[in-house]
């Protein structure tokens, strides 16, 4: 068995948007939601009990990296957390092309980089930073790209600069489409199915140490 790099008693609260929120019921502080995050939480709680680890998860459906920004102090830095782990930033791709909406790199970038200071500012909280990702379904989501990617390399040369974990969420799912069709994964190419879910939470445990491979 690997060996996690949680130790005894901390606390990794799950942050994002719809894909970490998960349907997550707001009126208990504990609900991890039906996503990844809890199925994240539930496999490394049934392989190290005795590491009683407490998963939080306060992602929100619809957040682009500001909106993020905007609620950091409550649901981040007033929960103490030991780790952080943060997917954003389809969001702000999507309302570029659903909204006419766009949220440049640099300004993804200045936001997620405050949330990081900002946490790192008041404790000693380490990082699991995952890349946003989409799927090549439907057909339009192709043209996402390159949106995406430059947020991508973002979420990497951020992941350097605060020595955080990094979840290569995106390559996975391109990896997963050899021979399946993505809507297996994601039927918008991205909310994923029960199957996507799953799918993210082994990528999530291999990336911190409770899953070999």
């Amino acid at each position: 068995m690997t060996e996690p790099l949680f130790e005894t008693g901390s606390t990794v609260l799950f942050q994002g948007d719809s894909i970490t929120d998960g349907d997550r019921y707001r009126e208990d502080p504990v609900s991890l939601g039906r996503g990844y995050a809890m199925i994240a939480a539930g496999w490394f709680s049934a392989l190290y009990p005795d590491r009683k680890i407490a998963f939080l998860n306060r992602g929100v459906s619809g957040d682009r990296t500001i909106n993020l920004a905007q609620r950091w102090d409550e649901d981040c830095i007033a929960l103490k957390p030991d780790w952080v782990s943060i997917m954003i930033g389809i969001n702000d791709t999507w309302r570029r092309y659903d909204n006419d909406d766009p949220t440049p790199a640099e300004a993804y970038e200045a936001a997620y980089r405050d949330i990081l200071e900002r946490t790192r500012a008041a404790g000693d909280a380490r990082f699991i930073l995952v890349e946003p990702f989409v799927l090549p379904w439907p057909s339009d989501r192709v043209q996402w790209r390159e949106d995406l990617d430059p947020r991508i390399d973002v979420v990497h040369r951020l992941a350097q600069e605060f020595d955080a974990v990094l979840v290569t969420m995106d390559k996975v799912f391109a990896q997963s489409i050899n021979g399946v069709h993505p809507s297996f994964w994601a039927l918008d190419g991205v909310h994923p199915t029960p199957a996507g879910h799953a799918l993210m939470a082994q990528a999530w445990l291999r990336a911190v140490g409770a899953l070999a491979g």
